[in-house]
């Protein structure tokens, strides 16, 4: 399908069409959903475009803009706004039908609200939606594995180049880590993966029966993102508390041999976090769990909170890696909180709740949270705004500096902090496109995130290191530390 361009003044009727209105600053997969959506409704597709309002030198020109939707091939037509007009649009086409993103539900946008009242005063429709929420891919249905990689990799040098990064600076940046101090709290997790061979379905009940070959253990949790921080050549010292079992012995050994600085705290009210994943030829059958999820006893929180006092307060960046099982209490993240701003020192959170029941808005003022999509959602008790609107909103009631909104399969979205009243953002592609264990690209990238910027490098250079590095980590089974050499050939690779 050819999309064709034109100016407001060239276009004409189509009463049958169905007309969607946006700026698309940067296209990401937020906007890809809304635009699908307008699309399957019915009829041609109109994208009426927003001019360049502001005259944001951050931002895409509206002939960029045009540009980008144009090589999405979803719109029929792309109608260039001078300004904001919508209204105009809407006589000059007659639409069948006007369709929004929720945002606009409760606009006081005066072009929106004109627009609004004069599609409803012809009896045809208005639409609020912000696209379907898909938390799996689809993409492989529909193109090669090598098709998809390609226009991923398109992607990443296409935002490289928007923000002036080349492949010297990223290595560059790479090499100036070996200075950073980071301090690692959070929950630590023992990852077994249990090799098995498929027998058949039981004769007693439809079971699956497997013959288990093999096991190996990983660390996971924030014991990860210590490991691969130290892996990449920065210091590291985790901070974090396991039982009085054998498994505990196993963290403290691994952590040995990986040369991580450590304060282990045994309590013995609770096992070491334990996971158990069976797999049949590379596929994860089920997952059996072994954890404790109530807080910390009170002399366990006050040793804690004793070594963050000795080891954080000479840190370039704390990272809080919450997996929810009771290490970061009240009490540890308002003395975290008051150690960064007593000293100045970046801090970052990630906040992971999938069987667990947890809210990343506990985080206050941080320098970046690296929330998924539904665990903003859960957040902000949203399931139905736009990806630039949830954001916004999560950024707004955390008072977050910079924040990282991760899409799974469809990458993730940096949003920058510029001042107090504007941010920039830059959507990155996850790069992978078959991966092998998806489980721990959130810890490589978190990882990635706080050295570089502990070590003032800007967030953009530092989220296309997150990028490549995730793409690392989810071609391996299991959390395994990625290193810097690998990090390094893989950016020579793709630059």
């Amino acid at each position: 399908m050819t999309t064709n361009i034109v100016k407001i003044n060239q276009v004409f009727e189509d009463v049958e069409s169905t007309l969607a209105y946006g700026h698309f600053s940067t296209i990401h997969p937020g906007h890809i959903r809304y635009l699908k959506h307008a699309k399957q409704i019915g009829g041609k597709l109109i994208i009426a475009l927003i001019g360049n309002v502001d005259n944001n030198p951050l931002e895409y020109s509206q002939k960029e803009r045009s540009e980008a939707l144009k090589l999405l091939s979803l719109g029929d037509l792309i109608v260039l706004l001078n300004n904001d007009e919508l209204s105009i649009a809407i006589k000059k086409i007659n639409p069948k039908i006007l369709v929004l993103g929720n945002e606009y539900k409760q606009s006081k946008v005066e072009a929106v609200k004109e627009a609004i009242k004069i599609q409803r005063s012809h009896r045809r429709k208005v639409i609020f939606h912000s696209g379907d929420i898909q938390y799996a891919s689809t993409e492989l249905l529909l193109n090669s594995g090598e098709q998809i990689s390609k226009r991923r990799k398109e992607e990443f040098v296409n935002a490289c180049k928007r923000n002036n990064l080349t492949k010297e600076k990223l290595l560059r940046s790479i090499n100036a880590w070996s200075s950073s101090k980071i301090v690692v709290i959070g929950d630590t997790i023992v990852d077994q993966y249990a090799a098995c061979e498929a027998i058949g379905m039981s004769a007693e009940a439809p079971v699956v029966v497997v013959k288990e070959l093999e096991t190996k253990n990983f660390i996971g949790g924030a014991g990860i993102v210590a490991s691969h921080i130290k892996a990449l050549g920065a210091n590291c010292h985790y901070i974090s508390v396991v039982g009085k079992d054998d498994i505990s012995g196993t963290v403290k050994s691994e952590l040995k041999n990986r040369n991580i600085d450590n304060s282990l705290i045994r309590d013995k009210s609770r096992p070491t976090t334990f996971k158990k994943r069976y797999l049949v030829e590379n596929q994860k059958l089920f997952r059996v769990s072994k954890l404790e999820e109530h807080n910390l006893d009170k002399n366990i929180e006050k040793k804690i909170i004793s070594e963050i006092e000795k080891t954080a307060s000479n840190a370039d960046g704390i990272v809080i890696s919450d997996f929810v099982y009771g290490v970061i209490t009240e009490k540890v993240l308002a003395k975290i909180v008051q150690i960064s701003k007593s000293h100045n020192i970046l801090i970052f959170g990630d906040l992971q709740c999938s069987s667990q029941v947890g809210s990343i808005s506990k985080f206050k003022e941080f320098s970046l949270l690296c929330p998924n999509e539904r665990e903003a959602r859960i957040a902000l008790q949203d399931k139905d705004s736009g990806l630039e609107e949830l954001s916004k909103k999560l950024i707004k009631k955390t008072s977050v500096k910079n924040l990282i909104m991760k899409l799974g399969s469809k990458g993730f979205i940096t949003y920058e902090e510029i001042n107090e009243k504007e941010q920039k953002s830059q959507a990155f592609p996850a790069l992978c496109v078959n991966p092998l264990d998806v489980s721990g690209a959130g810890d490589a990238l978190l990882s990635v995130m706080s050295i570089g910027m502990s070590s003032k490098q800007s967030v953009m250079i530092t989220s296309a290191l997150a990028c490549c590095i995730s793409c690392l980590a989810v071609e391996n089974m299991g959390n395994k530390p990625i290193s810097k050499d690998a990090l390094i050939d893989f950016i020579n690779r793709i630059l």
